[in-house]
């Protein structure tokens, strides 16, 4: 597996639990404007993470994209607080995020924030291609755009109903893989212990056919153990002032039980 060297981060480092390294732990930050972002962000200072996710969607100003200045503007702040690599959100609604788009938008905004220059990777859905249905835009496209600014993609599938086969997740992670995806990233949803084992299952057979490093994860409650046992996945999310997905683990904590573990 090759490793993703971001700043001073490096993913792909961390392998199954017992070789002493731990996955790199994403935090993420939701607000509704610039000052908010400002005082939040300051906030974060004293946490023990390793990236911080913007999570746009919860932006106001995000949506239309004719208003991307705003963010631009705030990705630039938030930047010359928090001297860490940027991974750059919006999660839209058919993702479980907090703002519907139009793929057109979606694009648009993805593609202005990775030329501002302020973020250092970019989360982009597998299902915005399906989406585009009169676009000649393609996440193939869009990675190689984000390559042209130096930008990391991370390509990501949520699930927030069920928990598909260990074949599915496996053929998906292939897909992401397939398409160049710098990261790819899958989280769904248990309804059962079984759900778990199935999604730790699927992980610890595509770590060994990997090539990139990846992330992984079983949500809620049921699935927190899936953020501590993470059986190759290069990282895991924890919750600062409060989660972006149902059973994330408060950050200090996070790390404290990823180091006793290790």
């Amino acid at each position: 597996m090759k490793t993703l060297k971001i700043k001073t981060c490096t993913l792909g480092e961390a392998r199954m639990l017992n070789s002493g390294a731990t996955p790199k732990i994403i935090t993420s930050i939701m607000a509704a404007d610039e000052a908010s972002l400002i005082k939040e962000a300051e906030s974060y200072l004293g946490l023990d993470f390793d990236i911080l996710e913007w999570r746009a969607d919860y932006f106001t100003s995000a949506v239309p994209a004719s208003l991307i200045i705003d963010i631009e503007k705030a990705a630039a702040a938030l930047r010359a607080i928090i001297d860490k690599p940027l991974l750059f959100t919006f999660r839209t609604e058919a993702e479980g995020g907090a703002q519907s788009i139009s793929a057109e938008d979606y694009i648009t905004l993805n593609k202005a924030i990775v030329a501002s220059g302020n973020v250092d990777m970019i989360d982009i859905e597998l299902g915005c291609e399906a989406r585009m249905l009169d676009s000649s835009d393609t996440i193939k496209d869009f990675i190689a755009y984000a390559h042209d600014f130096w930008v990391m993609v991370v390509v990501s599938n949520h699930d927030f109903h069920k928990t598909p086969s260990k074949a599915e997740i496996i053929r998906r992670l292939e897909k992401m893989q397939a398409l160049g995806a710098d990261i790819p990233k899958i989280a769904v949803m248990p309804e059962s212990a079984d759900d778990v084992l199935t999604l730790l299952a699927a992980t610890a057979e595509w770590y060994k056919v990997a090539i990139q490093p990846f992330i992984t994860i079983s949500m809620s409650q049921l699935g927190a153990i899936s953020r501590l046992a993470t059986f190759g996945s290069c990282a895991t999310f924890g919750a600062a002032t409060k989660s972006s997905a149902p059973g994330q683990l408060a950050v200090n904590e996070l790390r404290a039980m990823l180091a006793n573990l290790s």
